[in-house]
Parts: structure tokens; C-alpha cells; sequence
């Protein structure tokens, strides 16, 4: 005779126990021998293989009764789906940008030690440049913001102060903008795309001191700016706002810090190349219901404008403007062209059209990034050009040239044919020209001053 164990819970029932034994090996319930404790009962059994029977299917009719195997894998598929929240919610916004950050600085780093004199259009590839262009069929986060009425009517205005908005701020700015001008209705857009094209567009601009998302801002913001004070609605067509406006919003994408070489086409084919490769996304393509020959032209406008930006074209863009203007023909697609390729040029330049403390900082801020490049072409034995060069440079210096030979002659050009910018735009650009002469004679009398003061003391010495 074998003695067997078999411990129940303690709340169970004698009568349940019993029951359950009974009717799982098929006993008569007068003849089923067990005795019963507060802790345990024992049974009495002379036939091993058919207690094992008994255990066996008690067991499973607990895990029927109880669906523990799909209770296992409820909690199995649980647990997985609180580990995914975990890896994708657990790390902080604060902790991404410092990664991010790392990223590029590492990735510069990286360039900066392997490429000597490598043209920048084949050094710097996208992958090179640590950013991704990865789909974005979420719907974009930031906030929408409800311009007022103020807000609007200073958005059309070329003094608007770019200086006191958030990029969440300028973000929804710039989609008011595409609205208002009706170029989401034009193009068949879906708003939700436009959205995320933006924000590819601003995730795709450094944190340069000069060329970065801000600037941007400021190129598109003077564009709707012109466009409103010029009456353009009324003598450009919608696709050529749209041209207008999209070659403003991603002419500087992914500005690289140092340029190597005097000549910067090809940093503006590159900038052409990223624009297009955030439209060839799906979920990112604002012309997505063009016909395909439209878009086919309204690509090769954006690339001509973005490629005018060029200050190397200059003088060639602005006497070929000179030649048009005084017959001008807005019938006429190459009088038109040429508008468009001044126009953008006009609001890629125009900060000193706008209000003294809002126009000056851009200056540090170009000088600053003037400055980072030129020490690093001194550092590795590279050509250093004079207007970049910290130990030659002042702030008036810098600009006053500038204002004169370049910003005022192209302004006044435009002028003829929207003599409306005189007082808002040229006027501001001579004020600023006398501003700066004012500047440069404070400094040459300081700069006489030492040196008086120097041989003074020379003599003293001697």
C-alpha cells in the first residue's frame, strides 16, 4: 500500500474535495477513502497510475476552469506591450536633443578630420550629415497656434520683429502664410502634409549662428511681406506666389558652417537637393496632386531661384533686371523670371530693411559664423577671405560697403517697378547706411585716439 499527499487550499470544502476525487476517478462517492485535516488531506490509494490519472485530470480541469494558459499569454503579450511604452516613452525630450546634439557635433568632428580640401556637394552626403529623411505619417505635434489679429496684420509688414517668436511660433506663422495666400486650395494640398513638410523642413536647418531655421523664417516672412506690399496677388499668378514662397521657406537647407572654397554653387545645388529629397517623401510632398508635367516646372523654377541666391550671380542677375524694368512685362515668362530670381534675392539680404534692433543682432550673428569659419581655414592653412577675417573686420566696416554697393542699388531697382517700397524698404536701407558711416567715424576717431595716445607715450619713454 503507497500513501499519497495531495494539499488543497484551506478554504476548500470537505465536501468539494471529496466531490472533486470522486468524479474525476470515476469512485463511488461511499467508497472514496480520505481523511481531512484543517492544513491537508490524505489519501489512500493502491494503485499509483490511477492517483496520477486523478492529478492529471484535476489539473486539467483547473486549467480549464481557470484559462491559464491564455492567462499566460494575456500577460506575456502585456508585459511586452509595457516594455515597447517604455523604450518609447521612458527616454526625456531633454535627453533626445543632448543625443542628437552629440551626434552632430561628433559627426563634424569626423568630417572635419577626413575631408582636406574635398569639394563640399560630394563631402557632406546626407547620411554624412547624421539626418535621416525618414517618413513622418504622424500627425505633427506642435501646438497650433491662433494668430491675432495684430499678429497678422505685422506678418505682412517688412519691420516685423523675427526675434521674440518660438520655432512652434514661426512654424504655424509660416502655415498661416500658405493659406492666406491660397496656395493650399491652388496646389489641392493636404494640410495635414503641409505640416509635416514644415517641420521637415525646420528638423533639416543647423543650429548655425546665422544660416539656421530663424533665417529661414525671416527670408519667407519678408517674401509674404513683398508680396502683400507689391500687390503681387494681382500681377503674379498663385503658382508663382508658391514658387516664391516654397524656393524662401528651404533655400539655405542644411547650411554647412565651412565652406572651403570661393566658389558656392554647389552649396546651393546642395540645398536644392535636400529641399527635394524632404518632397519626394509621400507623407511630405506639399505638390503630391500636381499633374506631373506641372510639377516638372515648378521644380525647375524652384531650383532657379534658390540657385539665384548665388552672390556670385549677382551683378549678372540684377544687369539683366536693369535691362527689363523700365518696359516691364508681366505677360512676359523671362521678365517674370527674372522678377522672381530678384525678389528672393531682395529678402535673402533684406535684414537691414528692417528696424535697427531687430536688423543688428543678424549682423553679430553673421560675423560670429564669418568668424568660426575663418579660424578654421587659418587652423588648417587655407585662404582666408578678408570680409570673414576677425582680425580685419568691423561691424560697419562690413556693412556699410554692403548696404551701398549692394542692397541699395538692387533695392531701388525694384523701386521702378513698385515705387510702394520706397518709404517701408529703401528709405530703411539709407537709414541704416548712415547708421553704420556714424558707427565707423565713432571708431576711426578711437582708433586715432590710441595711436596719439601710443607715440605720446613712446616719447615719454624715451
Amino acid at each position: 500500500v503507497t500513501l499519497f499527499q495531495v494539499v488543497f487550499n484551506r478554504h476548500c470544502s470537505p465536501c468539494d474535495i471529496k466531490e472533486l476525487i470522486c468524479s474525476s476517478s470515476n469512485f463511488p462517492r461511499s467508497a472514496c477513502p480520505y481523511s481531512h485535516n484543517s492544513d491537508s488531506v490524505f489519501l489512500l490509494t493502491e494503485k499509483e497510475d490511477m492517483f496520477q490519472n486523478v492529478l492529471s485530470q484535476v489539473a486539467e480541469q483547473f486549467s480549464r476552469a481557470f484559462r491559464i494558459t491564455e492567462l499566460k499569454t494575456e500577460v506575456t503579450n502585456r508585459l511586452a506591450m509595457l516594455e515597447k511604452r517604455v523604450e518609447l516613452e521612458g527616454l526625456k525630450v531633454v535627453e533626445i536633443e543632448k543625443c542628437k546634439n552629440d551626434l552632430r557635433k561628433l559627426m563634424d568632428e569626423v568630417v572635419s578630420r577626413g575631408g582636406g580640401r574635398m569639394n563640399c556637394s560630394c563631402k557632406y552626403s546626407f547620411s554624412d550629415d547624421g539626418k535621416k529623411l525618414t517618413p513622418r505619417r504622424d500627425v505633427p505635434s506642435y501646438p497650433k497656434y491662433t494668430l491675432s489679429q495684430e499678429t497678422i496684420e505685422a506678418l505682412k509688414k517688412p519691420a516685423f520683429d523675427v526675434w521674440h517668436w518660438e520655432h512652434n511660433e514661426m512654424l504655424s506663422c509660416l502655415e498661416y502664410m500658405y493659406h492666406d495666400l491660397g496656395l493650399v486650395k491652388e496646389f489641392n494640398m493636404n494640410p495635414i502634409t503641409l505640416k509635416r513638410w514644415l517641420l521637415g523642413i525646420q528638423e533639416n536647418y543647423r543650429n548655425n549662428p546665422f544660416h539656421n531655421f530663424r533665417h529661414c523664417f525671416c527670408v519667407s516672412q519678408m517674401m509674404y511681406g513683398m508680396i502683400n506690399l507689391c500687390n503681387l496677388q494681382e500681377k503674379l499668378t498663385l503658382t508663382d506666389l508658391g514658387i516664391l514662397m516654397t524656393a524662401a521657406v528651404c533655400f539655405t537647407l542644411v547650411c554647412l558652417l565651412a565652406v572651403r572654397y570661393n566658389d558656392i554653387s554647389p552649396l546651393e545645388n546642395h540645398h536644392c537637393a535636400v529641399a527635394f529629397q524632404i518632397l519626394s517623401l509621400p507623407e511630405c510632398n506639399i505638390f503630391a496632386n500636381v499633374e506631373p508635367e506641372a510639377f516638372k516646372q515648378i521644380r525647375q523654377a524652384i531650383i532657379t531661384l534658390i540657385l539665384a541666391t548665388d552672390m556670385a550671380r549677382h551683378g549678372e542677375i540684377l544687369d539683366s533686371f536693369k535691362l527689363k524694368v523700365d518696359n516691364f512685362d508681366f505677360t512676359n515668362e523671362e521678365h517674370v523670371t527674372c522678377l522672381k530670381m530678384v525678389l528672393i534675392k531682395c529678402c535673402d539680404i533684406s535684414n537691414e530693411v528692417r528696424p535697427t534692433e531687430v536688423a543688428e543682432p543678424w549682423v553679430d550673428c553673421l560675423l560670429e559664423e564669418y568668424f568660426i569659419q575663418s579660424d578654421r581655414e587659418k587652423s588648417e592653412g587655407l585662404p582666408v577671405a578678408a570680409f570673414m577675417d576677425r582680425e580685419k573686420v568691423t561691424k560697419p566696416t562690413a556693412q556699410i560697403g554692403f548696404i551701398k554697393f549692394v542692397l541699395i542699388p538692387m533695392f531701388e531697382t525694384v523701386m521702378k517697378l513698385f515705387p510702394q517700397i520706397e518709404e517701408i524698404m529703401v528709405q530703411p536701407l539709407r537709414d541704416s547706411r548712415d547708421h553704420y558711416e556714424e558707427l565707423k567715424q565713432i571708431d576711426d576717431a578711437m582708433t586715432e585716439k590710441k595711436k596719439t595716445e601710443n607715440m605720446s607715450l613712446g616719447g615719454k619713454k624715451k
